[in-house]
């Protein structure tokens, strides 16, 4: 058992056996949010903790589904209820709210976890919550648009600035982040815990070694998001002899869609051939404007490749003296520093072995003891909102 990580006082001992803590986790299966939850739930459930998964939003698929049902312990539980940042309405947030907190008492929840804040402004729960800040449609904007959000967004993001009020404890993957949450809401800003991903050896997936014969360029994630600006890095392969492989989907839930005209779209990939790529140590590129963490940059810097990001914030954070950085919009920055990159295989080792160093900062271990002391800290301390001032 957890030193000082129990059911709080008040709530019946668990049987013999059972385990210390039953947390209850949101997560979707849209983006990263997915692997957040599953790498949590996976170090969660191996120090002793009860971890349900309840599923927001679009079905995962198949291989999402089956890297679920490999963590031992791990309870699942599908809601397909809507997203708040897909819901037509304010009701179906309301509606997915209240089905979450209605499985959280169900599952006996002494904990809940929410990777969408919003449903905290809109439902009462059994138990203290935890809300992560993965990102918000009022920063998206604040990064891609000029002006106030437009009504369809200005609801949503009243419902994130309630529920960020409501939590026990406000978490950010970055400080970047948690600054312009901040910012953008009013409130204090959120304790940041960095991301942290396991290796691909360390998942079990098996991975050639060495780089390909060949050197190319790669990319990953959301390339229907406008934030990850795809658009950069199609006008950059233009402009290149190298090829530019480019894996995510194209099409969001939101219906909207990015069509790529140099680009080579590898389509929506498992986690497992993702790694496969990578393992070919190409060089990673990412031109988003919007960007609260980057796992997928993550993933890169892990498999030792070569890193090639957009210069805000986040990425600065993260991997400053590890990373070339261009801004966003330049193609002509993107496409000449993925070349002589590409040229020069000593530059290409040693911004590959930077990256990897910095990586190592970035393990599950990592982010699971951080979030384990934010239980802690909420289990042991009297009723408190964050945001509100203490």
């Amino acid at each position: 058992m957890l030193p000082s990580l129990t059911v709080p006082a008040g709530r019946p001992l668990p049987y013999r056996g059972a385990p210390a803590l039953n947390l209850f986790m949101t997560v979707d299966a849209v983006g990263g949010v997915w692997q957040y939850g599953l790498d949590l739930a996976e170090e969660l459930t191996r120090q002793g903790i009860g971890v349900t998964l309840a599923v927001l939003g679009p079905e995962p698929s198949q291989d999402q589904l089956r890297a679920a049902r490999a963590i031992r312990g791990l309870a699942l539980c599908p809601l397909g209820a809507s997203l708040d940042w897909t819901a037509l309405t304010p009701g179906e947030v309301e509606a997915a709210a209240a089905m979450v907190a209605r499985e959280a008492e169900r599952a006996g929840a002494d904990l809940i976890h929410l990777n969408s804040p919003a449903l905290a402004a809109l439902a009462e729960f059994c138990a203290p919550v935890v809300a992560v800040a993965h990102s918000c449609v009022a920063t998206w904007w604040a990064a891609m648009r000029p002006g106030p959000l437009p009504p369809d967004l200005a609801w949503r993001a009243s419902l994130a600035a309630e529920g960020y009020r409501r939590v026990d404890a406000l978490l950010s993957p970055t400080r970047a982040f948690a600054e312009a949450t901040a910012a953008t809401y009013g409130i204090a800003p959120p304790r940041v815990v960095p991301n942290g991903r396991r290796t691909p050896t360390s998942r079990g997936h098996r991975t050639p070694a060495g780089a390909a014969a060949s050197p190319f360029a790669f990319t990953a994630g959301r390339l229907w998001d406008e934030g990850k600006n795809a658009r950069t890095l199609d006008r950059a392969a233009a402009r290149m002899q190298l090829p530019l492989l480019a894996a995510g989907d194209l099409k969001g839930p939101n219906a909207a869609q990015f069509t790529p005209e140099h680009l080579r779209p590898l389509g929506r990939l498992s986690d497992q051939d993702v790694a496969r790529w990578l393992a070919g140590a190409p060089i990673y590129a990412s031109a988003a404007r919007y960007e609260p963490f980057g796992l997928g940059v993550l993933e890169a810097a892990s498999a030792g490749c070569a890193l090639v990001l957009s210069d805000i914030p986040t990425f600065r954070e993260l991997w400053d003296e590890a990373a070339i950085f261009i801004a966003p919009d330049d193609e002509a920055g993107f496409a000449h520093a993925i070349e002589m990159v590409a040229a020069d295989p000593a530059i290409r080792a040693r911004l590959g072995a930077e990256a990897r160093t910095r990586a190592e900062a970035f393990t599950v271990e990592a982010m699971t003891a951080g979030v384990l002391d934010v239980y802690r800290m909420v289990l042991e301390a009297p009723p408190l909102r964050a945001g509100m001032p203490a």
